[in-house]
């Protein structure tokens, strides 16, 4: 079950069919799962620096923070059908409107990014070095292509370094 919510001082970027639409491509891209089950959260932003400042020592707004509720052995157990809680993904909804102006996207469209990019940490997927960098922006980049939607990272081949998911 994918339950999506918003604080009383923010609002849902978009539409829930659409943030479940990407929630399962992605969980079906990266690890063959038809039946995720996690939380998203729209906050405002004093709330998600707080949560930012709690759990990663950083004391400023950030645009996503995902928490994983299960670790590397539990995820390479979990087949088609898991049931899973898989964890929280949290979005600063005013933060992201800035943003996706900045970067001259409609909100929604922004946000389903950073969903998909949550989803992928909550999956084991990480950015900590060059490597996994990559290959997790290389699947971000499959999703959202997917989806119709614009490619938030460039690369010469977008299934070079996915190995396993065409």
């Amino acid at each position: 079950m994918i339950d999506i919510f918003a604080d009383e001082n923010a609002e849902i970027l978009g539409d829930q069919d659409s943030i479940a639409e990407a929630i399962a491509l992605t969980c079906s891209l990266a690890k063959h799962l038809n039946q995720p089950s996690l939380c998203v959260r729209f906050a405002d932003n004093d709330e998600v620096q707080q949560l930012n400042a709690q759990w990663r020592e950083k004391d400023k707004v950030t645009d996503v923070l995902s928490f994983p509720m299960l670790d590397a052995d539990e995820l390479a157990a979990l087949d088609d059908n898991n049931e899973e809680f898989l964890g929280d993904i949290i979005l600063a909804e005013p933060f992201v409107r800035e943003e996706a102006k900045r970067l001259h996207l409609s909100p929604a469209d922004h946000a389903l990014h950073l969903i998909v990019h949550g989803t992928l940490h909550l999956l084991g997927y990480d950015h900590i070095d060059d490597d996994e960098a990559e290959v997790m922006q290389q699947l971000e980049n499959k999703v959202m292509l997917q989806l119709g939607l614009h490619q938030p990272y460039s690369f010469t081949s977008i299934d070079e370094k996915i190995v396993g998911n065409t």
